[in-house]
């Protein structure tokens, strides 16, 4: 173009604008009872706060499941990140078992019904728990890289969060190596 005037044919045709395809961030929390030990449901808080933040900064799609009680709940299901979500996570507390088992398994039907709907969009999983788990035999397989967050404390850990990740086949880091 020159000063606004076109000058070939191809400055005139109307362009459509590419778009990068949404992401989609599967967040599982789990808010058992054996989190509220040594503030470790308090750090992930922290973390999820930050999380958010930049969800929202960067125009990411979420999704939240909670693990406590008896079944997991879900909290949002793939709506972009808001500030209402401050309010539930300022709201949320440890207590009762550890349906992680029955999270993960819904979380994975979940995504792959979702991708069936949007197949351009990415997904990514961030698993918060302490691992603490008394038996897991089969892991639903879950079509999207992970992250496995382990907020295990104490003196004596278990470690099952890093077996946990490996057989998702998830990267795993321990909250205290966050940056």
């Amino acid at each position: 173009m020159l000063n606004g005037r076109p000058r070939q044919r191809d400055d005139v045709l109307f362009h459509l604008r590419t778009r990068s395809p949404h992401e989609l961030w599967l967040v599982i929390v789990d808010a058992s009872a054996s989190t509220r030990r040594r503030q470790a449901l308090s750090d992930a808080k922290g973390l999820l706060a930050q999380l958010f933040d930049d969800a929202y900064r960067q125009r990411a799609r979420l999704a939240l499941l909670t693990a406590s009680g008896h079944v997991p709940k879900w909290q949002v299901q793939g709506l972009k990140a808001s500030a209402g979500l401050r309010d539930w996570l300022d709201g949320l507390g440890a207590g009762g078992g550890t349906p992680l088992l029955a999270a993960l398994g819904e979380a994975g039907r979940w995504l792959a019904a979702r991708q069936k709907r949007f197949p351009a969009e990415q997904q990514r999983l961030l698993l918060v728990t302490d691992g603490r788990l008394k038996d897991w035999s089969m892991l639903p397989a879950l079509e999207c890289p992970g992250l496995l967050i382990d907020i295990e404390r104490g003196p004596i850990r278990l470690g099952r969060s890093k077996v946990l990740a490996t057989q998702l086949q998830a990267q795993y880091r321990h909250i205290d190596d966050m940056e």
